[in-house]
C-alpha cells in the first residue's frame, strides 16, 4: 500500500531551506594564464589575489579540477571554493562554469565573485561591483559569455600603467618591479579582506569598505 505523503509544514520548509543554504558553496575565483612564461606577470594578478587569500584561510589550492587549481574550505563557517582556471585568460568562462555545474552554488549573483588585474585603477586601487560588462578585460568576457548573465560580482584589482610601455597588452604581461612589492603585498593583503567582507556581508557591504583608497599610513611609517 502506497503511503499518502503530509504536505510540508512551514517549519519542515523552513528547515529545507536553512538545510540548503548550509550546502551552498561561495566560489572565488582569480583569472590569469598558467605556466612558467606568465608567472608573476601583472596580468595574473587574479592569481595573487586567491593565493593570498588562500594562504590566509589555510585552502590548499591541491586539486586538478574543473580544468584549474581548486581548494574548498571553511571561512567564518561559510564553504568556500577557491579556483584558478588554468584554461589561458580567454577561455576562463569554461572553467568556471564546470565548476559552477558541479558545486552547490545556488545563484550566481550572490555566491561567485571573480577576481582579476584591470590596468584602467592605479596600482593597488579595488573596485568590486555587482554586475557589469566585461570593460574589455578578456577573461571577464568569457566567463560572461559561459554563464550567459552579466549579473556576477567582480573585483578589480589595479596594476596603473606605465608611461613607459603604450602597449597595453605589452605592459600587462610584464612582472612586477621590485619597487611595487610593498604596495603590491600591502594591496592583495587588503583584498584579501575585501574578498572576506563579500563572503560575510556581501557585496554591498564589502565595495562601501574596499571601493575607497586605503586610508594613508600613520605619519612617520612608510608605505
Amino acid at each position: 500500500m502506497r503511503l499518502r505523503r503530509s504536505p510540508p509544514t512551514a517549519r519542515s520548509a523552513a528547515r529545507n531551506a536553512a538545510s540548503s543554504a548550509e550546502l551552498a558553496v561561495k566560489l572565488i575565483v582569480g583569472l590569469g594564464n598558467p605556466g612558467r612564461r606568465y608567472h608573476g606577470t601583472r596580468h595574473n594578478a587574479g592569481f595573487r589575489v586567491v593565493d593570498c587569500f588562500a594562504s590566509r584561510f589555510r585552502i590548499p589550492l591541491e586539486h586538478s579540477r574543473f580544468d584549474g587549481h581548486f581548494g574548498r574550505g571553511r571561512v567564518h563557517g561559510i564553504d568556500v571554493g577557491l579556483l584558478e582556471p588554468q584554461t589561458f585568460m580567454n577561455d576562463s568562462g569554461r572553467a568556471v562554469a564546470a565548476a559552477l555545474r558541479s558545486l552547490p552554488a545556488e545563484d550566481v549573483s550572490n555566491d561567485l565573485l571573480v577576481a582579476y588585474d584591470d590596468a584602467d585603477l592605479p596600482l593597488g586601487r579595488l573596485r568590486l561591483r555587482p554586475r557589469g560588462g566585461d570593460g574589455g578585460h578578456l577573461g571577464l568576457r568569457s566567463v560572461i559569455a559561459w554563464l550567459g548573465t552579466q549579473d556576477l560580482p567582480r573585483l578589480r584589482f589595479g596594476i596603473g600603467r606605465s608611461p613607459e610601455v603604450s602597449d597595453t597588452v605589452t605592459y600587462v604581461l610584464q612582472r612586477w618591479r621590485a619597487s611595487e612589492s610593498e604596495v603590491l603585498e600591502q594591496s592583495l593583503e587588503r583584498a584579501s579582506a575585501a574578498a572576506e567582507a563579500f563572503l560575510i556581508e556581501g557585496i554591498v557591504a564589502a565595495m562601501d569598505r574596499f571601493n575607497a583608497p586605503p586610508p594613508p599610513p600613520p605619519e612617520g611609517e612608510s608605505t
